[in-house]
C-alpha cells in the first residue's frame, strides 16, 4: 500500500501521503519529562507577549494621534491597526511552528485539542503561558506608555456602543470560526498530495484570515478572537466595562473553534477519505 500510486486530477502521490498521524493521547504525562515541551510553552508565552506588545501598541497610537489631530486620516486607522494584527500573527507564527506549533491563541489551542492534535496536558498549559504572555505584553505597553494608554482604552475588547450581546458574541463566533477553519486547512497534512499544485505557506493564510476578521469586526468588539488577548489587556487596563464583557471574549472564541474543528474533521475530511476510497476501487 506504502507504495502504490494513486493518480489525481492535478499530478500524482502516493497513498502513504494520505496517512495521517496518530491523534494525540488524551494525557500525556511523558511530555512532562521532555524538554521540547517546555521549550515550546516559552515559545507560546513570548509570541504571545509580542503579538499583544505590537498590537495593543498599534492601537494606542492610533487612538492617540487621532485624539490630537482634526485630521480624520490621522494615525493608521483600522486598516492599519488589521495589519498589525494579522501582520504580526504572520511573521510569529512562520518563527514558532517549529517549535510549538505556533497557537498564541487559546481558541486555535482548544480547537487542535478537540481535533485530539494535542494532549490535555499540553492544551491546558499552552493556554496558560499564552494568558501570561499576553498580559505581559499589555504590561510592557503600559510600562512604556502609560499616560497614553490610560486615556486611550488600554486596546481592551469591549462591545461597542449600539451592538446587542447577540451581535458581539456572534461576530466572536464567526470570527474565530474563520480563524480555525484556515489553521486546520493551512496545516492539513493530506494538502501536500491532494492539493499538491497549490502550494501553501501555513503562516501566510493564517495572518490573513486575522487581518480579515479584525476589519470586519473591529467595528463591534475591537475584535478578540483570542481569548489571552482579550484577558490580558482586560487584566492591565482593569476597567468595569472591559470585565463585563469578558466572558463574550471567551465563550464565542471557544464556541467558533469547535465548530471549525467539528466542520474540518468531521465534514470536510470524511468527504477526503470518501474521494480517496473511490480512487483505490479504480483500477
Amino acid at each position: 500500500m506504502a507504495g502504490k500510486e494513486v493518480i489525481a486530477e492535478h499530478g500524482s502521490f502516493t497513498a502513504k501521503d494520505y496517512h495521517d498521524p496518530p491523534p494525540a493521547p488524551l494525557v500525556d504525562a511523558v511530555e512532562l519529562r521532555k524538554w521540547s515541551f517546555y521549550r515550546a510553552l516559552i515559545a507560546e508565552f513570548i509570541a504571545t507577549l509580542l503579538f499583544l506588545y505590537i498590537g495593543v501598541l498599534t492601537v494606542i497610537g492610533y487612538k492617540s494621534q487621532t485624539a490630537a489631530s482634526p485630521d480624520p486620516c490621522a494615525g493608521v486607522g483600522i486598516l492599519g491597526i488589521a495589519w498589525a494584527f494579522g501582520g504580526m500573527i504572520f511573521v510569529l507564527v512562520y518563527c514558532t511552528a517549529g517549535i510549538s506549533g505556533g497557537h498564541i491563541n487559546p481558541a486555535v489551542t482548544f480547537g487542535l485539542f478537540l481535533a485530539r492534535k494535542v494532549s490535555l496536558i499540553r492544551a491546558v498549559t499552552y493556554m496558560v503561558a499564552q494568558c501570561l504572555g499576553a498580559i505581559c505584553g499589555v504590561g510592557l505597553v503600559k510600562a512604556f506608555q502609560k499616560t497614553y494608554y490610560n486615556q486611550n482604552g488600554g486596546g481592551a475588547n469591549e462591545l461597542a456602543d449600539g451592538y446587542s450581546t447577540g451581535v458581539g458574541l456572534g461576530a466572536e463566533i464567526i470570527g474565530t470560526f474563520v480563524l480555525v477553519y484556515t489553521v486546520f486547512s493551512a496545516t492539513d497534512p493530506k494538502r501536500k498530495a491532494r492539493d499538491s499544485h497549490v502550494p501553501v505557506l501555513a503562516p501566510l493564510p493564517i495572518g490573513f484570515a486575522v487581518f480579515m476578521v479584525h476589519l470586519a469586526t473591529i467595528p463591534i468588539t475591537g475584535t478578540g478572537i483570542n481569548p489571552a488577548r482579550s484577558l490580558g489587556a482586560a487584566v492591565i487596563y482593569n476597567q468595569s466595562k472591559a470585565w463585563d464583557d469578558q466572558w463574550i471574549f471567551w465563550v464565542g472564541p471557544f464556541i467558533g473553534a469547535a465548530i471549525a474543528a467539528f466542520h474540518h474533521q468531521f465534514i470536510l475530511r470524511a468527504g477526503a477519505v470518501k474521494a480517496l476510497s473511490s480512487f483505490r476501487s479504480n483500477p
